[in-house]
Order: structure tokens, then C-alpha cells, then sequence
């Protein structure tokens, strides 16, 4: 299968391996993808170790900054790494046409950061758009990223399934873009009925992504920080 068929059905081909290229040091690094593409990577202080690492997509919109800024702190703080994409076109390409080129940049950018870093674990994350394409990504790559947090997410949709990633979502019970009826409550549903493993939340307010709901998201991924 070539790499743009693999793309298409979703798939990613970069795995975690013995780092081979040089390390980024602590902070942000934008990484370098060619024209038209953009991906930010966040690296904790402390010395190159194996590191779990969270690729988090924005929603409709948004960018690699937007992400980085809503969520990096508090992840790196967990000491974990941030990879962070910006969709190629108004939102990513799953929405937009078709799976493809979204995919694409996000497995070159994958396999900059594991030449680069060594990674114990995979995770997918994102809001909105991010967290629907989060999902439908987690159930087509379960073999790489076995946990998947979904922010205020819209749909699942996947060309196929591999491996069996665990599913965390939240949604706003007040939420006027994606209403938590036909969102947040009928995708855990399918996920469960696909017998996949599922923690569904749901809080008072609208479509937002906060401080608590990227902790608890990260609670149930790593477990409770100790002290």
C-alpha cells in the first residue's frame, strides 16, 4: 500500500524507536515539514529521558499556538511531550474533505519527534473538530496511541480499526455549538457498544476546554500526580 492510500484510510507508519537524529532541547521547537505544513513540538525542562508524548489537534480554526497555549503547561508539567499540528486547511481534512494530507503531516511530524526523543507511550487528544478528529484517528491507530482524550467532541468516523486504544471524553451539558444529545453522549454510546473502553464526563457549561478538564483528562491517561 503506498503511503498516500495509507494516509487516506487514516494510518500512521511512525513508530517509537531508538532515537537516531538530535534531541530538541527544553521549550517549544517548530518543526521543519516544508511549505504549507506546521507542527509545534513542547519538550519538559530536565534531561532527555523516555517520556510519554500527547498530540493534541485545535478545533475549527485554531492552531499549533492556540493548542500549545491552552494545553502545554500543564502537560509538560506531567512531564510529557506536546505535539501539537496545524490543520492544513479551515479545520482538519477528515471534516474537510477527506483524510489525507492532515494525516500526512502528522506522521512526517511524528517521525521528526521519535528520531529526536525517545517515547514511552502514545496518546491522542484534541477540542471540537481536534477531539472528533482525535477519536476517528484513535480508533484508526490504536496500535500507536493507546489512550484517546476527547474535548467537546462532535462525531466518531474511521475508515477502519486497529489495535483497542481507551477513550476518555468530556462535553458541556450546555454546550450550544456541539450539544452533548447528539455529541458527547451518543459517541461514548457508539464506543461502548464497539466494546471499546470508555470514560464519559460531563460538566455544567458550554463548549470550552479549561485548566481542570486537561487535568482530569491527564489524571485518567497517567493516574493522579504523587504528593
Amino acid at each position: 500500500m503506498s503511503p498516500s492510500s495509507r494516509a487516506a484510510d487514516g494510518r500512521l507508519d511512525s513508530r517509537p524507536d531508538q532515537p537516531t537524529g538530535a534531541s530538541p532541547g527544553p521549550g517549544v521547537t517548530r518543526l521543519d515539514l516544508g511549505p504549507g505544513a506546521e507542527a509545534l513540538l513542547a519538550v519538559p525542562p530536565g534531561d532527555l529521558r523516555p517520556r510519554p508524548l500527547l498530540v493534541f489537534f485545535h478545533g475549527a480554526g485554531g492552531t499549533a499556538e492556540q493548542s500549545l497555549a491552552a494545553v502545554a503547561e500543564l502537560v509538560t508539567a506531567r512531564d510529557v511531550l506536546v505535539l501539537a499540528p496545524t490543520s492544513t486547511g479551515t479545520t482538519w481534512d477528515l471534516i474537510d474533505g477527506g483524510l489525507g494530507r492532515d494525516v500526512a503531516v502528522l506522521d512526517a511530524a511524528l517521525a521528526q519527534v521519535f528520531a529526536g526523543c525517545p517515547v514511552s507511550q502514545v496518546a491522542m487528544s484534541g477540542f471540537s473538530d481536534g477531539g472528533s478528529y482525535a477519536l476517528s484517528l484513535g480508533v484508526a491507530n490504536g496500535d500507536l496511541a493507546a489512550a484517546v482524550l476527547a474535548f467537546s467532541p462532535g462525531f466518531v468516523s474511521s475508515p477502519g480499526r486497529y489495535g483497542r486504544a481507551r477513550f476518555w471524553l468530556s462535553h458541556g451539558t450546555d454546550d450550544p455549538v456541539l450539544p452533548v444529545d447528539r455529541c458527547g453522549r451518543r459517541v461514548s454510546a457508539e464506543l461502548l457498544a464497539d466494546g471499546y473502553d470508555v470514560t464519559y464526563e460531563e460538566f455544567a457549561g458550554g463548549h470550552v476546554l479549561t485548566p481542570e478538564l486537561v487535568t482530569a483528562g491527564l489524571e485518567w491517561w497517567l493516574g493522579a500526580p504523587a504528593g
